[in-house]
């Protein structure tokens, strides 16, 4: 079985959202998808509402998830653990222990834009067009990851 990581900073917004996409595209016998934040802000809460909502606007239902932190650990356990933007692929970095771990971590929107090192933007401080944005961001690059694993 293939597991994949979806990070982000608090993991309520966009790795959720990541996480739930990905779920919708594969065989949960064969993937098993995960998210995580890099900070410890929201440990145990559920997703954001909007994240929720826009979710649910495309059949998705993320409401069985909970925040968690991104811990080392989580290289022996995942395959690949995709970060949402740069800041949180360097802080994932930072924790890599050698080369295998660090070969596990990519930017998830190098899936749409190949070595563009782009980030998925950040909507929680702004409206609801934000996580629209967003998720038709990680839909894209989901889609491709699916047809990869």
């Amino acid at each position: 079985m293939k597991k994949v990581l979806m990070v982000c900073l608090g993991n309520i917004c966009r790795s959720p959202l990541a996480e739930g996409i990905l779920q919708s595209k594969v065989n949960p016998k064969q993937v098993f998808v995960d998210s995580a934040g890099t900070a410890a802000y929201h440990v145990g809460n559920l997703p954001d509402v909007r994240s929720i909502e826009v979710a649910n606007k495309y059949g998705i239902d993320i409401t069985n998830q909970r925040a968690r932190k991104f811990t080392v650990k989580d290289f022996d356990e995942f395959d690949y653990i995709y970060a949402m933007d740069d800041s949180n692929y360097q802080n994932i970095l930072m924790l890599s222990r050698n080369n295998n771990d660090s070969n596990k971590v990519k930017m998830i929107l190098n899936e749409t834009h190949p070595a563009e090192n782009l980030s998925v933007p950040d909507p929680y401080y702004g409206g609801r067009d934000g996580f629209e944005n967003v998720y038709n961001m990680l839909d894209e690059a989901c889609l491709i990851i699916s047809k990869k694993i």
